[in-house]
């Protein structure tokens, strides 16, 4: 009788962990480099290169590999922003991360992280 339970209770559980999943979900930390702490340091290719950092995450936005952007409101040292988003695997989602203007252009430092997503409000 014991091993018709374990069987029962397996059976599922292993069916679910043989299907491969067609993308994985990552997050990446974002952090300004000390000298952009204050906004006086800000340079007119500083901003260009945001820009397209954003324009970027539009566009994953629209085709639905990025599931959430954002950043903290607070100041120089403080700040954070985390990008949310979907890749076949951690090497494809590095490469996204490091294809981030403000990663390859030395606005920002970033930092890697596997991630699910467990709850999401609807939206209206």
């Amino acid at each position: 009788m014991a091993l018709i339970c374990f069987c029962a209770t397996t059976g599922p559980l292993n069916a679910q962990t043989q299907e491969p999943s067609k993308t994985r979900q990552f997050i990446y930390v974002l952090r300004l480099v000390p000298r952009l702490y204050s906004d006086s340091n800000w340079t007119k290719e500083d901003n260009e290169v945001l820009e397209r950092h954003f324009a970027r995450f539009q566009e994953a936005s629209k085709s639905g590999q990025l599931i959430l952007a954002g950043r903290t409101k607070e100041p120089g040292d403080k700040t954070f922003g985390v990008a949310i988003f979907e890749a076949s695997d951690e090497a494809a989602a590095r490469m996204f991360m490091q294809a981030d203007p403000a990663v390859g252009g030395g606005l920002m430092t970033a930092e890697l992280h596997p991630f699910a997503v467990a709850l999401e409000r609807k939206n209206p």
